[in-house]
């Protein structure tokens, strides 16, 4: 089958090596058909980081503290289509215990960092043909998500702290605060568009597109130019 657009998620199994996970040798076959019968791949949290590593060997490495909370994120490119419509600063939730090799990244010239946290690293990263994504973070999450994450360790006595930047006051007896809705919607809309736009009709002829995933420049991709203008 030929799909427009697929979502590869995370899973809590950032403190594995990849090739100790028990269906990586499933999920790399997956990553490799995607190149040739998905236009264009979403990829997020650790299912980022497993489709960097796996497509452009970037590593990962386990983090002192987990990263968790809900974390200011600035635009590095604010006329990128993906991102059209972001403030300047936008927030997003993030729970995990591994980061990316930020300088890793940066060599991989196909690579365009779109939004990031000078803190915590990276947060948007794309090819510059849109067909891979990779968040880091978490905007499809909902406004207690976290609330649960912290209230599950806690009760199974794992080391957690509080969420950063998500309940008033610090306390976690308060209501938490949505602070990325609009930002999430206008990715997944932004993205959705970009895939209905440029998709060929006949779906089958994603499997015959020429140029690799990732080559050329933005203006070599119309839509792009033509959304961000």
């Amino acid at each position: 089958n030929y799909y427009d657009g697929m979502i590869i998620t995370g899973a809590p199994v950032e403190h594995l090596e990849y090739e100790d996970v028990d269906y990586w040798n499933e999920l790399e076959e997956i990553m490799e058909w995607s190149k040739t019968h998905v236009y264009s791949t979403l990829h997020i949290c650790w299912g980022a980081q497993a489709g960097l590593y796996y497509h452009y060997g970037v590593q990962k490495h386990i983090l002192p503290e987990k990263v968790f909370g809900i974390f200011p994120e600035q635009l590095v490119d604010e006329y990128d289509f993906l991102t059209n419509g972001f403030d300047e600063i936008h927030y997003t939730p993030h729970s995990r215990h591994t980061a990316i090799d930020e300088d890793a990244v940066k060599k991989v010239k196909c690579l365009s960092i779109l939004s990031k946290n000078d803190e915590i690293g990276s947060n948007i990263i794309v090819t510059k043909d849109y067909r891979q994504i990779f968040i880091l973070g978490h905007l499809e999450y909902g406004k207690e998500t976290l609330k649960d994450e912290y209230f599950r360790d806690l009760k199974a006595n794992k080391p957690i702290h509080i969420p950063f930047n998500y309940f008033p006051d610090d306390n976690p007896e308060k209501e938490p605060i949505l602070k990325w809705r609009s930002h999430a919607n206008l990715l997944y809309r932004n993205w959705l568009n970009y895939v209905y736009q440029l998709t060929p009709f006949e779906i089958e002829e994603i499997g015959k597109i020429k140029e690799p995933i990732g080559t050329g420049s933005r203006e070599d991709h119309g839509y792009a130019k033509t959304f961000t203008k």
